[in-house]
């Protein structure tokens, strides 16, 4: 018998890839999409790309299921389910940052869900809290050195597209403003520092110095990412490293051509390539913001907990051009 699930926030960017996602699920069904500001009206309306895929409307009323998806904006979860209270059996998957750093509400625990180093804590779980999008393209860039104790001073770069700030109109989404245009945005200050630095100090075992420079591409969805960092190490070590570190993971490839985002976009893949002059190296990683990112990770989490395969649901193809 397949298992219910329910959206909160279904009418936003993120909740509408999970109807995508999970309206082909071979385990789950859709039983309600919760949307406060849109109750009533029929989600395809919304996002016609879902038409024929998902007719269901958008309801106030949420219901009791076996998984439930939080896709609303940061720090809200933690209101929502105190003012909803949900049953102890059900698998709460938040994709805000409410339980990313603190991850105790309640009777729950929240796991941190990048599957790549919690896979044993993500089984059988009911309480996942899923990464962020450039936390989770910059940790899968950095932690093959983490485990080996050897980061230190890191200078990333990233670029995101419009997607990445939501579905509510700002200046700096406007078509007239991103079009054409790139600009650096909270430079050294991004919200994903302390989630990353959480988890690559834990695998470096001493400190790491993060210096992030996030970027606004013109583009709709996607991150690249470019760590810079010195090392003694030699290329073919490096590349031998990160071969071995993500060798039974089914998302993440390690390419020795360059990486482009088209590699990755509508996937839930992570695209890995490392370059090196002299003592410094490079590590570029390319995942898609909504997917990897968010929903898809979400939706890989979903099946570690529930003991399904890992890639259910996420067999996905590339946008090639």
């Amino acid at each position: 018998m397949k298992k219910t699930v329910g959206i909160i926030g279904a009418n936003g960017y993120t909740g509408s890839e999970l109807i995508r996602l999970l309206a082909f699920h071979p385990h789950v069904t859709l039983s309600f999409l919760y949307s406060r500001s849109n109750s009533g009206i029929r989600i395809s309306d919304l996002y016609p790309d879902l038409t024929t895929v998902c007719e269901m409307v958008l309801t106030d009323k949420p219901e009791e299921v076996d998984i439930l998806f939080l896709c609303l904006p940061h720090k809200e979860s933690q209101n929502w389910l105190t003012q909803n209270p949900v049953t102890d059996e059900t698998l709460v998957i938040d994709l805000g940052n409410d339980f990313r750093l603190e991850g105790n509400f309640g009777n729950r625990d929240f796991i941190y869900g990048l599957p790549e180093i919690n896979k044993k804590q993500l089984a059988n779980t009911k309480s996942i809290a899923n990464p962020g999008c450039f936390a989770t393209a910059i940790q899968l860039a950095l932690l093959p050195f983490a485990e080996k104790g050897v980061l230190n001073e890191v200078f990333t770069t990233g670029i995101t597209g419009s997607t990445g700030a939501g579905q509510s109109l700002q200046a700096t989404t406007h078509f007239t403003w991103r079009n054409d245009n790139v600009s650096a945005y909270k430079t050294l200050t991004h919200q994903h520092g302390d989630e990353i630095l959480q988890q690559l100090i834990s695998f470096n075992n001493k400190e790491v110095t993060l210096n992030f420079v996030p970027w606004r591409g013109d583009f709709a969805r996607g991150i690249f990412t470019s760590s810079t960092m010195k090392t003694d190490l030699e290329l073919e070590e490096i590349e031998q490293l990160y071969q071995d570190f993500y060798a039974e993971e089914p998302f993440v490839m390690v390419s020795r051509k360059a990486v482009d985002l088209k590699q990755v976009v509508n996937t839930n893949r992570c695209v890995i390539q490392i370059e090196k002059s002299g003592n410094v190296v490079v590590i570029h990683s390319a995942i898609d913001n909504l997917l990897k990112g968010a929903s898809g990770q979400a939706v890989q989490n979903m099946n570690l907990a529930m003991n399904w395969e890992e890639n259910a649901g996420l067999n996905l193809k590339p946008i090639a051009f």
